[in-house]
């Protein structure tokens, strides 16, 4: 059996949970949040131990069946807990992400996560019967394995968003989601995006580079992109318009919206960090973002996006691809009309 894995990867509040939730509505597919942090979360000191759906996630109907199929044998649940997340933090961190991609599982900690990952992923087929993952984890140092992972056949999203307003967004304290200074989000921001970088370089045929600005301004045409990349319907997509209708998920975590469903609008604008961040917070993420700032097509002062100077030519950039392969908004099908959803 093989599974195919859409991998989305850059830095926090890019905007990967509203769009792998909006995937999750297409047939076939199942979005499971930021995975990485199932142990953790489930049971270990995570920073909510709640699934999308709004159980616990050793109550949820997904999440306790696979994390009962995926239990070693020979193990309690607290202690294998304890266990991937010590491998997680000693060698599938961000800063590995190059090591990863050089060495793959050469270390016996890598080995033993790609284990886990075939895992777990095989267990989610099993509890949901889903074609595609998709997994906001955001950490390009464990994506990196998805190649050495035995029944996956691996994807990569690398996407970005201005880091001002991803500066912006770190200012407000957003239930169990903490706050950080200007300064070190951007820090990670560089960060996660070179490492993100690096991962679609070694897999450019399966990659696509996404710009969150990109996503709002024509949501159809990127989301098409993504679904067509992993060769699936984009006829199922959710959207009328700039409205997407939702449906409870049963992500890990991600940022706390994903608990909201119904009716969702995608708003076109993305610019209140304009007015609302502190000029010295623009100024500090402007000088440590700048080169990533021009490559990727933000403007260092006013003025609106272009077109990005050097990014790696990936399987298509998502935006340039949607315009030579469709018409701007598909009509997706009625709901009455759709096939079964996999379970959510």
């Amino acid at each position: 059996m093989t599974v195919k894995v859409l991998s989305i990867n850059g830095w926090c509040r890019n905007g990967s949970t509203i769009i792998g939730n909006v995937l999750n509505e297409v047939e076939g597919f199942f979005h499971v949040g930021e995975l990485h942090f199932l142990w953790k979360n489930a049971y270990g000191k995570g920073s909510n131990t709640k699934c999308g759906c709004g159980r616990e996630l050793v109550a949820c109907p997904i999440w306790s069946r696979v994390l009962e199929r995926e239990l070693p044998a020979d193990q309690t649940r607290e202690a294998h807990a304890r266990e991937v997340c010590a491998r997680q933090a000693r060698s599938i961190r961000t800063r590995h992400t190059w090591r990863a991609l050089r060495d793959g599982i050469a270390s016996e900690d890598r080995r033993q996560h790609a284990e886990t990952m075939a895992r777990t992923y095989r267990a989610i087929v099993e509890a949901t019967g889903c074609q595609v993952i998709v997994d906001s984890t955001k950490i390009p140092g464990e994506a990196a394995l998805l190649a050495h992972v035995e029944g996956i056949e691996a994807y990569y999203v690398h996407l970005v968003r201005d880091p001002r307003a991803i500066a912006h967004s770190w200012m407000r304290q957003k239930d169990y989601a903490y706050k950080l200074s200007a300064f070190r989000s951007t820090a990670y921001w560089v960060t996660f995006n070179l490492a993100s970088r690096a991962l679609v370089a070694r897999y450019p045929e399966r990659s696509l580079f996404v710009r969150y600005e990109d996503f709002i301004r024509e949501p159809a045409s990127v989301l098409r992109t993504l679904v067509e990349l992993v060769g699936g319907d984009p006829g199922t997509l959710p959207l009328r318009g700039r409205v997407a209708e939702l449906q409870p998920n049963h992500t890990v975590t991600g940022n706390p919206d994903r608990f909201r469903s119904g009716p969702t609008v995608i708003r076109p604008d993305d610019s209140k960090w304009r007015d609302e961040l502190p000029m010295r917070d623009q100024l500090i993420t402007t000088a440590l973002a700048w080169p990533l700032m021009w490559k990727y097509g933000y403007p260092l002062t006013g003025g609106a996006t272009h077109a990005p100077a050097d990014v790696v030519d990936t399987h298509a950039n998502a935006d340039a691809h949607s315009r030579d392969h469709a018409p701007s908004h598909p009509q997706p099908l009625p709901r009455s009309e759709r096939g079964p959803r996999s379970a959510r």
